[in-house]
């Protein structure tokens, strides 16, 4: 099986934050474990749309759902390391676009990982996938 290899431009993040790996991120291993590293991930992409004024769902049931995750591993954190989360948006389609993700130590700059999330928009109410709100696609293209 051919390896997974991500690679985005560095005008690709509009956003980044800071977070600390915690005792409990930390596997048998004793280093970040891959679980932990996807709900950091999924926190820094609600710390971007929060940033950018945006709700994860409206009122009306629109929201965004997560279609794919892929992540490649650079190296390894631990206990207590901040991680540098830097986030964007890049290939949109007619009903959603990818969050990127360029992990680093933030002291640094040591890669930790890159990461990507497929999403769509999609109504919870009528569950059905619907096209990328205008306003949404006017501000990230």
């Amino acid at each position: 099986m051919a390896r997974i290899k991500l690679e985005f431009p560095d005008d690709a993040f509009s956003f980044e934050t800071l977070l600390p790996v915690r005792i409990s991120d930390i596997n048998g291993a004793n280093h970040l474990g891959n679980d932990a590293l996807i709900s950091m991930l999924s926190e820094a992409r609600a710390q971007f749309l929060v940033a950018n004024g945006i709700k994860e769902a409206d009122p009306s049931g629109n929201g965004i759902i997560v279609t794919d995750l892929a992540t490649m591993y650079q190296g390894e954190s631990f206990y207590p390391d901040m991680l540098r989360f830097e986030v964007g948006l890049m290939d949109f389609n007619k009903y959603g676009g990818d969050f990127v993700f360029r992990v680093t130590k933030a002291d640094s700059g040591q890669p930790v990982a890159m990461a990507k999330y497929g999403f769509v928009f999609f109504n919870y109410n009528t569950r059905e996938v619907t096209p990328v709100p205008e306003s949404f696609r006017a501000r990230f293209s």
